[in-house]
């Protein structure tokens, strides 16, 4: 009896219903492969190729002959690819009977899939649902996998959202509208923070002197504009890791991060000081104020708690006022300050 041998018409069947397959020869040279199978191979076609060649068998351990690979019939066989990217492969091999029409005798069908490394392959090899046999549960395991990375997306996104307006509100919440520096509940915020590190720092309480003649003269909008510029005095003046905050009203007060020098202190004190001192001009009009700072350190006090550092400095502001204004003094346990002029 004559033996067929491969026929294209069976090659159609065999690409339609397994697009991953590879028709072998007796010799184990791949005959045919299926469309989506040779996507896999860079450079060039399966077809010529030693099937053992291309794919490395990891499971089972056979002998590299196509005698061998034969007696692996309809056992799992794990391959991958020996080229990179070195894809994982699924696989069955089904020997041709001598009589096949669909190919060579003693040849076989393997048939491969990717198993869990589709999502993989798909991208390595840019792959479409067109690659997949129509009835291949792969096509509709890849949908789900879209649509969950679409939903991760969305969820990335809408979280992404969710952290900036959660930002921008602590941020709100921290923030004195008028001037754009730190409130007192970022002030007890930072407080507790440095507190609680054992973090030496130094406070001036600064009230602004004169300016309810400002208010009283020019009105609230000037007041509001010499806030505002007094606010951007005090943070050009300090450090990055620095905290101004508006306590209320017209009282400043600035966390000095790590900064106990009393030199540097005074230093930042008189150029706060003299800056606040220059004429803000407002609708044509000058509006003149100054600065009355009290300074405290934590490290002058037996229990640098928040409360007790906060009391240090307002006792050094009332010293300073004390003294006429346009000064600063500086805390020293054991002193008692002079009444502030009203």
């Amino acid at each position: 009896m004559k033996r067929a041998g491969f026929t294209p018409a069976g090659g159609r069947v065999l690409d339609a219903l397994c697009p991953m397959h590879a028709l072998i020869d007796s010799t184990g040279h791949i005959r045919h492969a299926g469309p989506t199978l040779d996507k896999v191979r860079p450079g060039g076609q399966l077809a010529g190729q030693r099937f053992l060649e291309v794919f490395e068998l990891r499971r089972p351990r056979i002998a590299g002959t196509m005698a061998s690979l034969r007696d692996a019939a309809g056992t799992k066989l794990h391959l991958r690819l020996r080229a990179r990217p070195h894809t994982a492969l699924k696989g069955l091999l089904v020997p041709l009977p001598d009589d096949a029409s669909l190919g060579p005798p003693g040849g076989a069908v393997i048939n491969l899939s990717f198993g869990i490394s589709v999502v993989d392959a798909v991208r390595d090899f840019a792959l479409t649902s067109a690659d997949f046999a129509a009835t291949d549960l792969t096509v509709e395991m890849l949908y789900l996998v879209e649509a969950k990375s679409a939903a991760m997306d969305a969820s990335r996104r809408l979280n992404l959202r969710l952290q900036g307006a959660m930002i921008a509100a602590e941020e709100q919440a921290f923030t004195d509208t008028l001037t754009g520096v730190k409130n007192r509940r970022a002030m007890d915020h930072v407080l507790r923070r440095l507190a609680a590190a054992g973090t030496p720092f130094a406070l001036m309480q600064l009230d602004l002197d004169f300016f309810k003649a400002v208010n009283d003269r020019l009105g609230h909008a000037a007041g509001d504009h010499v806030l505002q510029r007094a606010a951007r005095v005090m943070v050009d003046e300090t450090r990055a890791c620095d905290t101004v905050v508006r306590a209320g009203g017209d009282e400043f007060v600035l966390i000095l991060d790590g900064l106990t020098d009393t030199d540097r202190l005074s230093g930042m004190a008189d150029r706060l000081i003299a800056e606040l001192e220059r004429p803000v001009r407002f609708d044509g009009q000058d509006c003149r104020i100054s600065a009355s700072i009290g300074i405290a350190r934590s490290i002058d006090l037996v229990s640098p708690d928040p409360e007790a550092v906060m009391h240090a400095a307002d006792m050094a502001l009332y010293a300073a006022k004390g003294a006429g204004r346009g000064r600063h003094r500086l805390f020293v346990e054991g002193t008692t300050p002079p009444a502030a002029p009203r």
